[in-house]
């Protein structure tokens, strides 16, 4: 593996930053078809049962997370496209300053990115986020949500299973 010296001192390794960003890509291309797709084949609000506990029925978020601050008035869709982007940056330097890591750490920096670019090109683009994959059991409804979102929450679990579980 190649290594490349940047004028901050940091060494790291640049066969695993192409492939980290690659997969941030991948993702943000597999949210924004599948978010594309679903538009097109649903109407929204109106489910399309797969299972008993699973279906897909698309939704506009104008908040945030659980729809915290759709009901905002619309100054929400700047604040948090704004968080969004800076996040995103900061992730991105985060994943070239990283020292050489075999963990698992650089993965899910890259499904965060990923993730938070697709939902924030929804909500630049939009105004919303588009949503639609349901699972609910017995009355109760997880919120309706989309690939960005588990990406985002896979992400947020690979980086909490290295930080605590992987040896340094």
């Amino acid at each position: 593996m190649s290594m490349v010296m940047v004028s901050t001192g940091f060494m790291h390794d640049s066969r695993r930053l192409f492939y980290t960003y690659c997969l941030s890509l991948l993702i943000l291309v597999l949210d924004q078809s599948s978010k594309k797709f679903a538009q097109k084949l649903l109407n929204y609000a109106e489910p399309v049962q797969l299972f008993s506990w699973f279906d897909f029925t698309l939704h506009y978020n104008r908040g945030a997370a659980f729809s915290i601050l759709s009901d905002a008035g619309g100054w929400q869709r700047w604040l948090l496209s704004a968080i969004a982007i800076m996040v995103s940056g900061i992730l991105i330097v985060w994943l070239y300053t990283l020292r050489s890591s075999k963990g698992i750490l650089p993965i899910g920096l890259s499904l965060i990115l990923g993730g938070a670019l697709g939902n924030v090109w929804d909500r630049i683009k939009f105004g919303y986020v588009v949503d639609f994959v349901s699972v609910h059991l017995n009355g109760w409804y997880f919120p309706t949500f989309n690939v960005a979102d588990a990406a985002i929450s896979i992400g947020v679990t690979l980086i909490l299973l290295d930080e605590f579980l992987v040896k340094k």
